[in-house]
């Protein structure tokens, strides 16, 4: 049985839960800087955790990589709304490094 189509609807919803709820959240609480900033050590942090954790089946431990990466560059990542926050752009941030190695 062919997951791709169920896999894709699931990462859609996700993307949409972000832009819907997420998105808005994280801009009433930070300026644009910091959201820039937090995004490139997002982005940093999911590339470098995928190059160091190959394969497949590792998630936990790249999610566990990638959030003490980001404490250690001094981003609060313990607090639940901002755990929660940060989560969310690390998704969003594995899902657009898996498109462009799928292109």
């Amino acid at each position: 049985m062919d997951l791709t189509p169920i896999i894709n609807a699931v990462i859609a919803l996700v993307a949409v839960l972000i832009t819907a709820v997420l998105v808005p959240w994280v801009r009433a609480r930070t300026t644009a800087q910091q959201r820039d900033n937090l995004q490139v050590w997002v982005r940093i942090a999911v590339s470098a955790a995928e190059q160091l954790f190959a394969g497949s089946g590792r998630g936990a431990e790249k999610k566990k990589f990638a959030k003490n990466f980001l404490r250690s560059r001094g981003f609060k990542v313990n607090d639940r709304d901002v755990s929660e926050a940060v989560h969310a752009m690390l998704e969003a941030a594995v899902l657009e490094l898996n498109r462009e190695v799928q292109l």
